[in-house]
Parts: structure tokens; sequence; C-alpha cells
């Protein structure tokens, strides 16, 4: 259906920024910063928090005495410039409202992304309302207009979400590396070949199925799947765990050097967003 043009305004780009190893700077060390704190440690940012250690939360002291390698802390106030500079983005969450748009003025001038605390004018994005398991990450916004809500509104989505989703996301990654490598290439009928397949494969098997993947099993679906442009089930799979042939120990030592992370994020979204429109469309 051809989207009306009229109603494409009034919301935002919501993206999954890649925040591994660049600097964010938080200011303030209360409740509301400590769980800036978590969101960006998931991320893998490396954390800069200037807050004065008399008004620390409980769970920002947690994070400071876990996390020293990823969270230099200094025991005072925002100083000016200086604080800003090698800083990839701000994070303000203090009651001095005037110093939150200081902050905000000063990053805005040197182009550094900032999101300042209940002040939606001051923010270059917003933080939704998140669901998180393992590398499945859904966020819910209301453009900065309803926090509560959409916190309402995450808990009605999160309640559909299948039990093993972000597992079944883990192994499905695991098994896109192993068919990257065995049909390698970028582009062209290989790469429109592998995202068929791998939707297939996502459609075909429950995300219980999936969730239970081993390497065993991927190698049996890629041999008698992805070499026969097929996709066998689990039962089928099982009756020829027989004659199966082992994999040799070089193949496997090289197995080891790809680690199972969300490198299979993009794949295992669409594929559970696919999966979970055809559990709804039959309920």
């Amino acid at each position: 259906m051809v989207p009306n043009v009229a109603s494409l305004t009034g919301g935002s780009l919501l993206l999954a920024w890649q925040l591994k190893n660049k600097r964010v700077l938080i200011v303030g060390g209360g409740d509301v910063a400590s769980g800036r704190i978590e969101s960006v440690l998931v991320a893998d940012a490396l954390i800069t928090l200037l807050a004065p250690s008399a008004g620390l939360h409980p769970l920002t002291k947690h994070f400071i005495e876990a996390a020293p390698d990823r969270i230099t802390y200094h025991d005072r106030l925002f100083s000016g410039p200086a604080d800003l500079e090698g800083v990839d983005m701000v994070l303000t969450a203090i009651d001095d409202v005037e110093e939150s748009r200081r902050i905000c003025a000063l990053c805005r001038a040197r182009k550094i992304p900032i999101n300042v605390a209940d002040i939606p004018p001051s923010c270059d994005f917003y933080f939704g309302s998140q669901i998180r398991s393992g590398p499945l990450q859904i966020m819910i916004s209301t453009n900065g207009q309803s926090p509560k809500l959409a916190n309402i509104i995450r808990k009605r989505i999160e309640q559909a979400i299948p039990e093993h989703a972000g597992e079944a996301i883990e192994k499905v990654g695991e098994l896109r590396m192993k068919l990257r490598e065995r049909a390698p290439g970028v582009g062209g009928e290989v790469s429109k070949r592998r995202m068929r397949w791998m939707v297939d494969v996502c459609t075909t098997w429950d995300m219980e199925d999936l969730a239970m993947l081993d390497d065993e099993m991927m190698y049996k679906l890629l041999d008698y799947g992805w070499e026969r442009n097929t996709v066998p089930k689990l039962d089928e799979l099982s009756e020829k765990r027989k004659d199966f042939p082992a994999k040799s120990s070089s193949n496997a030592n090289s197995l080891q050097v790809i680690l199972p992370t969300i490198a299979g994020f993009v794949v295992g979204s669409a594929c559970t967003a696919a999966m979970l429109w055809s559990k709804f469309t039959r309920n």
C-alpha cells in the first residue's frame, strides 16, 4: 500500500546507534543517570562520569565499582568546554536546568549529539522504553511525549515475545556466520540466495527449536539444507544424525575463532519479526 505522504511527519528516526569503544560523557550520578549508564554499557561504550560522590545513586556506585575499566569517574561537577574534548556523545541527568542548557549549547556548537534529561527541546535524541533479550532489542518511543505510556506499551509487547527469542537470534547469527563461510561473497546472487534461505529457516523452524541449535545441527542443516536448496525440519535432521560425518579437528579449531556475538542481529531480528508475525496471524 502506498503511504500517505501527509502522514509521514512528527516522528523520529529510530536507529541502533553503534557506540562500541566510543567515549560517552554522562553528567550526573542519580537515579536517571544510573539508567543512562546501564544503557550505554550495553552498547559497549567507554563512559566518563562527572558527579559529586555525595549524590551518587546506589546503582551508579555499583556500576563505578564493577566496571572500572569501562567507566572513568570524576568526583566533581561539569567544569566547561575542556570536559568535551574527545567526546562522541553527552548525556546529562542533573536538576540544574540552566546548567543543562549551557552544556547543551556547548555540545551543539561542537556538533556533539546530546540528550538532556527531561528537557525535550535540548535533546538530539530520546531514550525510549526498551526490551532486551540478548541481541534482541526493541525500542518503544513516543517521541518524547509520554514516557509512561511507552512503558505501558513496552510491557504489553514484552508479554507477546517468545521466551527463547534472544537465544534463537544468537543461534541464527551463528548459523549465518557458518553459511557465509561456506558461501562467501558480498552482493549478487549468492547474497540474495543466502538471505532467502535464512528467512526460510526462520519461518520453517519454531523459535524454541532455533534456540536449541548446536554446531552439529547447524552443519547438518547446511549439508542437507543449503547444499540442496531446501530447509529440512528438525525431525528430518534427527533421522540423519547417525550418518552425519564428524568435523575434523582443524575445522573445529578454525570455527572457534568465530564468536557467537550479535553478528546476526540484522538477519536475526528480521527473522524474529517474521516468526512473530506468523504466530500472531495464526492466533
